[in-house]
């Protein structure tokens, strides 16, 4: 069995949502890194190349599902996790059309995202995420 050190990147508007995933993240024992932004998602991409990026939707400058398709070019191995408040089936389409992993409802609970980055760590084969829901 294999457990990485990932870097994770937590793209979010609100210093909240960022600084509970990082903590999180921390906790699990990964590298994170963060950005306000798509556009700023964008260039940490492009610096330090995550494993998982965790993202928000809705964001000024840009959202998360315009920068989802220009991240999964830049790095078409990193995962994504995309964030929302106002999930939706065009969402969670739109989402997974574009290469994102899953789609996270927020809130979200505290125990599944410790599961996800846990489970990732040891199982980062797509398939074994896929065969859960699209939504946690």
């Amino acid at each position: 069995m294999r457990r990485d050190c990932l870097d994770v990147l937590v793209v979010d508007d609100q210093p909240g949502v960022r600084y509970l995933l990082d903590i999180l993240v921390k906790e699990a024992g990964h590298r994170v890194h963060t950005a306000e932004n798509g556009l700023e998602a964008i260039e940490k991409v492009r610096q330090i190349r995550p494993h998982l990026i965790f993202m928000d939707v809705r964001m000024p400058l840009m959202g998360g599902l315009e920068a989802l398709g220009r991240i999964k070019r830049i790095v078409p191995e990193a995962e994504v996790i995309i964030m929302t408040a106002y999930i939706s089936d065009e969402t969670v389409n739109q989402a997974l059309q574009k290469g994102a992993l899953c789609c996270m409802a927020k809130p979200f609970d505290i125990e599944k995202v410790k599961n996800l980055l846990r489970d990732f760590a040891w199982q980062r084969d797509r398939e074994y995420f896929l065969a859960g829901s699209y939504v946690i």
